[in-house]
């Protein structure tokens, strides 16, 4: 039985909920520019957003682009023309205003800290990341934070999780686990990069290819995988 030493969380709808971070920000933005966010606008924008995201884990785009460009398409599609980059940097700001965490997080952050080492393996972008940590109080309870922005590669790309393990001390593969909602980023590319993997799945989604080694449907749930690995008291479980 192997006991974990090394805990990776995900951010964004892992300890922080981005959809409550985007109700704030996104109104905030678009009202600024004179386009209401009706149902209408808001689909558009989420079309291209998810595909621009999409691509830059496929390794199609740039960072860059994606920044100067889900916008301004956006504000194209309906006649407005717009700096897309001031835009994205308005939007950052506005997301890391929010303090809203998914059900159970803070609670099992404060439990886990310490007796394990944290660390945060977010694609999101690093100044935005880190002021969300910093606002939310959650920032001290993490030995490191790895940002696809700083690493230089994507979730799921490899590299990015051997930039990250490169920077743990001591850090052993097989005392290690992912944490994260995102079965393309987090799961796959834990299970790729050779660690154990534990999908938080509230939707009930099903795995296309590679099977998650653990899977929960809320956060509290996370801690009887633990504790019963810790305790070496019973086989692997799945929630």
């Amino acid at each position: 039985m192997k006991e974990y030493q090394f805990l990776l969380f995900d951010l964004d709808d892992t300890l922080l909920d981005f959809k409550a971070a985007e109700k704030l920000a996104l109104p905030k933005l678009f009202e600024a520019y004179q386009l209401p966010l009706t149902p209408q606008t808001e689909d558009v924008y989420r079309k291209i957003n998810t595909g621009l995201w999409r691509s830059l884990e496929e390794g199609l785009i740039t960072r860059d682009i994606l920044m100067e460009t889900r916008f301004g398409k956006t504000f194209e599609h309906f006649g407005i023309e717009v700096d897309g980059k001031a835009l994205d940097a308005e939007y950052r700001g506005y997301l890391a205003e929010s303090k809203v965490f998914v059900e159970g997080a803070l609670e099992l952050i404060h439990t886990l800290e310490p007796e394990y080492e944290l660390y945060i393996t977010s694609n999101g972008l690093a100044e935005t990341q880190m002021k969300r940590l910093q606002v939310t109080g959650l920032a001290p309870y993490f030995k490191q934070v790895f940002v696809s922005e700083n690493t230089g590669y994507q979730k799921p790309m490899k590299p990015f999780f051997d930039y990250a393990f490169e920077r743990i001390p001591n850090f052993d593969p097989n005392k290690a686990m992912i944490i994260g909602d995102s079965y393309s980023a987090d799961i796959i590319g834990g299970a790729n990069a050779g660690i154990d993997t534990c999908w938080l799945n509230p939707f009930n989604a099903v795995p296309s290819t590679i099977r998650p080694t653990y899977e929960i449907q809320k956060l509290d749930q996370l801690l009887p995988i633990i504790n019963s690995h810790k305790a070496n008291s019973q086989q692997p479980i799945e929630i």
